[in-house]
């Protein structure tokens, strides 16, 4: 689903990656563990073009879908239309703008929504969910964008164990039901433990085993 060979980035002329080799399999979750300012952030968004690479070769076998640290949901708009933002590439930015969203993408949104566990929770307003449940509406929205690949940024790092678990757990489901590929960085090594197949450490841009 995913294989890296060679990865190297720069950000403002300097070099924040070195030669990254990384492969992650369908129904494979791989934990990136390490420091602030190791690198992490960036390699997900390197995988999902979002900065330039130097050097190297992606390789994805689908489309990367990518939940952020703090969900970046818009507060003022419902669950499910936050969900919907998920399907801007296959319908258009002025179709959206005027809320004249397909009934097959409406259907989509709300089964997206009952696969994170917030079936009926649709019309409520982003802001009135709970921080486990917004973060649970970042992985529709990225479920919605129908890529098998998930890059996780710190998805839990704002949660309380429970609600931490529950986000943790889902991504675990998501991979082993429908052989998804997903790669999430993690400062808390309990966490990693708990649902990877592998655990990777990243320090000063480069990968070690852990």
């Amino acid at each position: 689903m995913l294989r890296i060979e060679g990865l190297t980035v720069a950000l403002g002329g300097r070099r924040v990656l070195h030669g990254i080799d990384l492969a992650v399999a369908a129904g494979e979750v791989v934990a990136l563990e390490g420091p602030s300012g190791a690198g992490k952030t960036t390699l997900l968004r390197a995988i999902a073009g979002l900065v330039p690479v130097a050097a190297g070769r992606i390789g994805r076998g689908s489309p990367a879908a990518l939940v952020f640290q703090q969900h970046a949901l818009a507060a003022r708009l419902s669950a499910r239309d936050n969900v919907l933002v998920g399907a801007l590439g296959r319908i258009g930015f002025w179709r959206a703008a005027l809320r004249a969203w397909p009934r097959a993408e409406l259907a989509e949104a709300a089964a997206c929504l009952a696969r994170v566990g917030l079936d009926g929770l649709g019309p409520r307003r982003a802001d009135r969910l709970s921080g486990g449940q917004r973060q649970r509406v970042a992985v529709a929205r990225a479920l919605m964008q129908r890529a098998m690949l998930l890059l996780a940024d710190e998805p839990v790092a704002s949660l309380d164990p429970e609600n931490a678990r529950a986000v943790l757990d889902l991504l675990r489901g998501l991979a082993r039901r429908e052989g998804r590929a997903v790669l999430v960085t993690l400062h808390q090594p309990d966490l990693a433990g708990r649902i990877a197949d592998r655990r990777l450490r990243m320090e000063e841009g480069r990968l070690w085993p852990v």
